[in-house]
C-alpha cells in the first residue's frame, strides 16, 4: 500500500513538473526542445525557410514565333514542353485553314479543345461507338475531341478560319496523331480493296503520304454542304456556343467566361476559360487546386505574375500571340497594363473548375491569425478582402 502511494505521488509530483516546464517552454529560446519532451537541441537554425535564388521560372512562349507545318489549304504551329519545358500537362498549337481548305480526318492519343477565334468551319466526328456528328462552328465556339475521336475539320464561307487549340499532353505534336491519308497510303491497292469491298483501281491515284490540309473548292455559308448539319445531344456534342453564354463573372472591370464539363459534358478532361480585362483591371491572385492552366493572348497587353516551386516568382508581360502556362497549385495573377481592352483564351486540364483566392483567405480568416501572420495589430487586417471581386478594377 505504502509502495503504490509512494508511487502515485511521484508520478504526480512529475507531471506537475511537466506542466510547469510546458509553460515555460513557449518562452523558452528556440533552441529544438518540444514542450515536455526531452530532445536533442538544434546545432544550428534558421527563423524562415530564404526565397530560393537563381533564375526565375520560365513559363511564357511566343505561339506565333514558332515554324509552321502548312499545305495547300492551311497551316498550324504549336508550342509543347520542347520549347518550354514547364508545360508538362498542356500543349498549344493555332491552326488556319484558307477558304475551301480541310484538315483530314484524324485522331490523337491526346484530347484536343480548341477555340474559334475568327471564321467558320464544319466539324465532323465519330466516336468509338459509331456516333456521327457534324455541326458548324463560328467565332466564340469551342470544340473538343476526347482522345481517340476521330475528327476533320473543314471551312464554310469565303474567310479563313483560325482557331487556338490545346491539347492534354505537354509532348503533343505530330507524333501522336494519325491521319487518314497518312494511313491508307502504308496500303497497297488490293488490300484496301478488300478491307473496303470497292474496286482496288479507286485507289490508283490516292495520296501517297499525309495530306494535312488540303485545298477545295470554297463551301457557302448557307450552302448545301452547310446545311447537313446534324448536331448529338447536349450531353455528346462536340461543340459548344461559349461566347454566346452568360459569363461566369462579370465585374466593371472585365469579364470571365467558363465551359467545364458541367456546361460542357463532352469536355469532360479540360475546362475552356475567355478572360476579358479593362486597361488595369486584374484578375486577382489565386490558383488553381487540380489543374494547370495554358492560355493565349489574343489582344492587348498582359503582366503575369507567378509565384512557383521553391518559392521563385516570375514575371512576364505578353502581348497578342504569347502564351503562359501556369503548373497546378502555383499562384498567379493577370493585370491589363496596356490602353486597350485584354482578352485571353486558355484551357485547364481538368474538367471541373475551381478557383482558390488570396482575397478569399484574407476575407475568411481570423482577424487575430492575419495579425500573428504579418505581426501587425488586428486594427491594421481589420478590412482586408471583405469582398472578393475576381476581376478588380484599377485603383
Amino acid at each position: 500500500m505504502f509502495k503504490s502511494n509512494r508511487r502515485i505521488f511521484i508520478q504526480t509530483i512529475a507531471f506537475g513538473a511537466g506542466v510547469l516546464g510546458a509553460a515555460k517552454s513557449a518562452l523558452a529560446a528556440p533552441d529544438g526542445h518540444a514542450a515536455g519532451y526531452d530532445v536533442a537541441p538544434a546545432s544550428e537554425f534558421l527563423k524562415t525557410i530564404p526565397r530560393k535564388s537563381g533564375d526565375p521560372v520560365v513559363f511564357t512562349a511566343s505561339l506565333d514565333k514558332g515554324p509552321i507545318k502548312a499545305t495547300s489549304g492551311g497551316w498550324a504551329r504549336e508550342v509543347t514542353a520542347r520549347g518550354l519545358p514547364l508545360a508538362t500537362g498542356i500543349a498549344g498549337a493555332h491552326l488556319y485553314i484558307n477558304a475551301g481548305g480541310a484538315r483530314e480526318m484524324h485522331w490523337h492519343n491526346s484530347a484536343e479543345w480548341a477555340y474559334v477565334v475568327d471564321g467558320h468551319c464544319q466539324v465532323t466526328v465519330v466516336d468509338p461507338d459509331g456516333q456521327f456528328e457534324v455541326v458548324n462552328l463560328g467565332p466564340g465556339d469551342l470544340w473538343y475531341f476526347p482522345t481517340g475521336h476521330s475528327h476533320a475539320i473543314q471551312t464554310l464561307g469565303p474567310s479563313a478560319c483560325h482557331a487556338v487549340l490545346a491539347f492534354d499532353d505537354g509532348l503533343y505534336s505530330e507524333h501522336g496523331t494519325f491521319g487518314i491519308s497518312d494511313w491508307m497510303s502504308r496500303y497497297d491497292a488490293p488490300a484496301l480493296s478488300q478491307a473496303l469491298g470497292v474496286s482496288a483501281e479507286i485507289f490508283s491515284a490516292n495520296p501517297k503520304a499525309e495530306t494535312y490540309i488540303m485545298q477545295g473548292e470554297v463551301l457557302a455559308l448557307d450552302g448545301p454542304q452547310a446545311k447537313i448539319a446534324r448536331p448529338l445531344d447536349r450531353d455528346r456534342t462536340h461543340r459548344f456556343p461559349l461566347m454566346s453564354q452568360k459569363p461566369k463573372v462579370s465585374t466593371p472591370g472585365g469579364a470571365l467566361y467558363v465551359a467545364s464539363a458541367k456546361e460542357f459534358p463532352v469536355s469532360s478532361g479540360m475546362t475552356g476559360l475567355v478572360l476579358k480585362l479593362k486597361p488595369g483591371a486584374m484578375h486577382e491572385p489565386h490558383w488553381h487546386t487540380d489543374a494547370n492552366e495554358w492560355h493565349y493572348v489574343l489582344k492587348g497587353r498582359t503582366r503575369v505574375t507567378l509565384f512557383a516551386f521553391d518559392k521563385r516568382v516570375a514575371v512576364a508581360e505578353l502581348s497578342p500571340g504569347d502564351c503562359a502556362y501556369i503548373p497546378r497549385n502555383c499562384g498567379h495573377s493577370i493585370e491589363n497594363i496596356g490602353k486597350e481592352d485584354a482578352e485571353m483564351v486558355g484551357v485547364l486540364d481538368s474538367g471541373a473548375y475551381r478557383e482558390s483566392s488570396l482575397t478569399d483567405w484574407l476575407a475568411k480568416a481570423p482577424r487575430h491569425l492575419l495579425a500573428n501572420n504579418f505581426g501587425v495589430p488586428e486594427t491594421a487586417v481589420a478590412n482586408f478582402g471583405r469582398k472578393r471581386m475576381i476581376i478588380a478594377t484599377a485603383s
